[in-house]
C-alpha cells in the first residue's frame, strides 16, 4: 500500500516542489490549498481555507467530512501553509493578527488533532513547516514572527505529549526562492541579490532542498529525530553583521 501524505499549501513554492519529491518517492500525495489550479503535483487536490476552518465552525464540520472520506489513511501531515502580513506593531490590525494566528498555528493544531488517529495508526509523523523568524526577525513581521515561533513550541510540546505515537518534527528555512520571498521585497531583483551576498552560501535557498529535508525527516531511517527544529538557512543565523 503507498504511503500518503497531506501537505498543506501544496501551490505555494515550497509547497509543490514537496508535492513533487513525495510522489517521486511512491507517496500518494493529498494537497490542500486556499487556491484553485488543475495543474498541481497532488495526486489528490482539495481546495481548502485554512483560516475558515479555524473560526466557522460549519465550514470545519463540513470539510472533517471531506477528510474522513476522502483520507482514510494518513502516513505523514506536513503543516507547510502560511500567511506573511507585513507591518510595525501599531499597524497591524486585529484581524490580520488573528488570521496570521490562525493560519500559522492553530490550523496545524486542529489539523493535528483530526488525523492523530490515523497517523498512529500508520506510526507516521508530523512536519511543520516553521521559518529563520522563529529565532531571527526583523522589523515588520511581529505577526509572522510570533506565530512561526509558536509553532515551534507547538512541535516540541506535541513530540512530548505524542510520545510513542506520532513523530514531531519542525522546519525552518532562511530565505528560499519563492513567490512569498520575493512579494517581501516587493519583487525588487535588486535586493534578492543583496540578499544572495549576505549569506555564506552566497545565495538564498532553493525550494527542493527543503522539500527533500522534508522526505528525510518523513522516513524511517530518520525516526530517532523528535521534537526537533531543522534550521535550513544557508548559514545566515551565524553571521553577524558589522557597521558600515
Amino acid at each position: 500500500m503507498r504511503k500518503v501524505v497531506l501537505i498543506t499549501g501544496v501551490l505555494g513554492g515550497i509547497g509543490s516542489l514537496m508535492a513533487e519529491t513525495f510522489k517521486a518517492k511512491g507517496y500518494f500525495v493529498v494537497g490542500l490549498d486556499i487556491n484553485n489550479n488543475i495543474l498541481n503535483n497532488s495526486d489528490l487536490f482539495i481546495k481548502f481555507d485554512l483560516n475558515q476552518y479555524c473560526i466557522n465552525k460549519e465550514y470545519r464540520i463540513e470539510m472533517n467530512k471531506v477528510f474522513e472520506e476522502k483520507v482514510p489513511n494518513l502516513n505523514v501531515l506536513i503543516n507547510n501553509a502560511a500567511v506573511q502580513i507585513l507591518g510595525k506593531i501599531d499597524e497591524i490590525k486585529f484581524e490580520d493578527w488573528t488570521m496570521t494566528l490562525n493560519v500559522n498555528l492553530t490550523a496545524p493544531f486542529l489539523l493535528s488533532q483530526l488525523f492523530l488517529n490515523k497517523l498512529a495508526n500508520t506510526k507516521g509523523c508530523i512536519i511543520n513547516i516553521s521559518s529563520i523568524h522563529q529565532q531571527l526577525t526583523k522589523k515588520r513581521f511581529i505577526s509572522y514572527a510570533t506565530s512561526k515561533a509558536a509553532l515551534v513550541g507547538l512541535t516540541k510540546s506535541m513530540s512530548v505529549d505524542l510520545q510513542g505515537k506520532v513523530r514531531v518534527n519542525s522546519i525552518s528555512p532562511a530565505a528560499i526562492d519563492t513567490p512569498m520571498l520575493h512579494d517581501g521585497f516587493n519583487n525588487d531583483e535588486k535586493k534578492i541579490e543583496e540578499l544572495n551576498s549576505v549569506h555564506p552560501l552566497q545565495r538564498i535557498g532553493k525550494p527542493m532542498e527543503v522539500a527533500k529535508l522534508a522526505l528525510l525527516l518523513a522516513e524511517d531511517e530518520l525516526g530517532f529525530i523528535n521534537g526537533a527544529n531543522i534550521q535550513i538557512d544557508g548559514g545566515i543565523s551565524n553571521v553577524l553583521k558589522d557597521l558600515d
